[in-house]
């Protein structure tokens, strides 16, 4: 482990700032910021929401006083999760009126295997939608981060059962939107070799 020096200077009202390139915090931006934000995007689904959980998370760590990335990477991680979770009741109505809105996030594409490939993440992102704020916390550690259910109930402060019983009702939820998408899929692919 390597321990980064801070070099701190006063600012022209005698305030002592901290040079942000050589902070352990200002590795953490330069290196890992897009990681963080698709960490964050797949917790939340919006990528500027995603942008607000890590800049958030970020502030959050100015506090802490880490000397290595990795166990800082680690509390923002934290922190987005604990932010997302319990912030859900204020996005509950944004979340209600969501699906009126389409985002051009992936821009449009004439090549027929992107846009099904667009299709699928919009589908899988109305999909983790449905899901509470812990189901989704729950799904993003076990599938995203590949934890296993005890290491997820430790991040989350829960017991392995309620864990359990979080990925299995996300399971239920997801397998008929999942299984739609797929099928859809499977028909494109389909027509297209018919097709050439």
């Amino acid at each position: 482990m390597t321990r980064s020096t801070t070099t701190a200077r006063p600012d022209a009202e005698g305030r002592c700032l901290i040079d942000p390139q050589e902070s352990a915090l200002g590795e953490l931006v330069r290196t890992r910021r897009g990681d963080l934000t698709g960490y964050a995007y797949l917790l939340c689904g919006s990528l500027a929401e995603a942008e607000d959980l890590v800049q958030d998370a970020l502030v959050s760590a100015l506090v802490r006083r880490r000397s290595d990335v990795t166990s800082l990477e680690a509390y923002v991680r934290t922190t987005m999760r604990n932010a997302y979770v319990d912030g859900f009741r204020r996005r509950r109505r944004w979340a209600a009126l969501r699906h009126l809105y389409v985002t051009g996030e992936e821009g449009r594409s004439g090549d027929a295997r992107a846009a099904d490939q667009v299709m699928a993440r919009v589908d899988l992102q109305q999909a983790m939608s449905a899901l509470s704020p812990r189901q989704r916390a729950c799904v993003v550690l076990r599938y995203y981060d590949d934890l296993t259910v005890p290491q997820v109930a430790e991040e989350l402060g829960l017991s392995a059962g309620t864990v359990k019983r979080h990925l299995s009702d996300a399971a239920r939820r997801l397998a008929p939107l999942v299984d739609d998408v797929a099928a859809a899929t499977r028909e494109r692919a389909t027509r297209e070799r018919g097709e050439r």
